[in-house]
């Protein structure tokens, strides 16, 4: 008879160099440092920091989409989520399906069919944060999981850019709770797209890690970030304590698991 010491099978996944993760971190940092100086712009420097959040916090997403899963999933997820995006709001700006009436100003620069260039950008910023996320807790639910995030998230968004201009709405019945500018079809369509959207890159991208990977810890600052922003930003900064609340119980109650199981260590 004889006794087996069990040893556990130990992570052997590097990190990535100093260097790349050093860039990382200074992407993403930018990204979070315009949007502290957002609520204390106006005007024209307002409209170019709107425009430049989001193609930075693209750029820190898409950075460690390469960085922690290669370059077939960040050109993968960047390129679909950038095409299936501006396929959803063109027929969305045309036809006011799903979201509701809406049209966008000219203030977020050149257009595609109707599209400013910059809002497939703000889906791809968000895409990769919310199927990481919802990989990780929502066994075969990600696509459902995924398309309630996305909707959580745009609790915050588009009541921000709404009072900025940026896009109006056309309201003729229900209404977002604490937003009477958005019709609630506008929720409808962001859980519908984005159930659709998070599905097929659930399908299409690896699951597996590079063997050099960098580390969750971008998404995890991207999405407590964005939980803590949209908080305090309308509770302070744009006086709608309603849309703190609101917003932030939904997106709050959608991402703790996530960072439950993350501090737990679930694979």
């Amino acid at each position: 008879m004889s006794i087996r010491n069990y040893s556990p099978r130990r992570n052997n996944r590097g990190r990535v160099s100093p260097a790349m993760n050093a860039m990382l971190t200074t992407v993403l940092a930018i990204a979070i440092l315009l949007q502290i100086a957002y609520p204390l712009l106006h005007g024209d420097t307002l409209r170019i920091v709107t425009i430049a959040i989001v193609y930075w916090g693209a750029a820190a997403m898409c950075l460690h989409a390469l960085l922690a899963y290669g370059s077939r999933y960040a050109l993968t997820y960047a390129g679909f989520t950038f095409f299936f995006a501006l396929f959803i709001e063109s027929i969305g700006v045309a036809t006011s399906w799903p979201f509701g009436e809406y049209a966008y100003s000219t203030d977020l620069g050149f257009k595609i069919f109707s599209v400013p260039l910059v809002v497939p950008f703000a889906w791809i910023m968000i895409a990769h944060p919310v199927l990481v996320i919802s990989r990780r807790i929502a066994g075969n639910w990600v696509f459902l999981y995924g398309g309630i995030a996305m909707a959580a998230w745009d609790l915050f968004l588009d009541p921000l850019m709404v009072s900025s201009g940026r896009w109006t709405w056309k309201v003729t019945g229900a209404h977002v709770p604490f937003q009477p500018e958005i019709p609630l079809s506008n929720t409808f369509g962001w859980l519908l797209t984005g159930m659709g959207l998070i599905a097929i890159l659930h399908l299409m991208l690896p699951r597996d890690r590079r063997k050099i990977a960098a580390t969750f810890s971008a998404v995890d600052i991207f999405i407590a970030w964005t939980l803590f922003s949209g908080f305090i930003g309308n509770l302070f900064f744009f006086h709608r304590p309603g849309i703190a609340f609101f917003a932030g119980a939904i997106f709050g109650a959608v991402t703790l698991p996530y960072f439950f199981a993350r501090w737990l260590g679930r694979p």
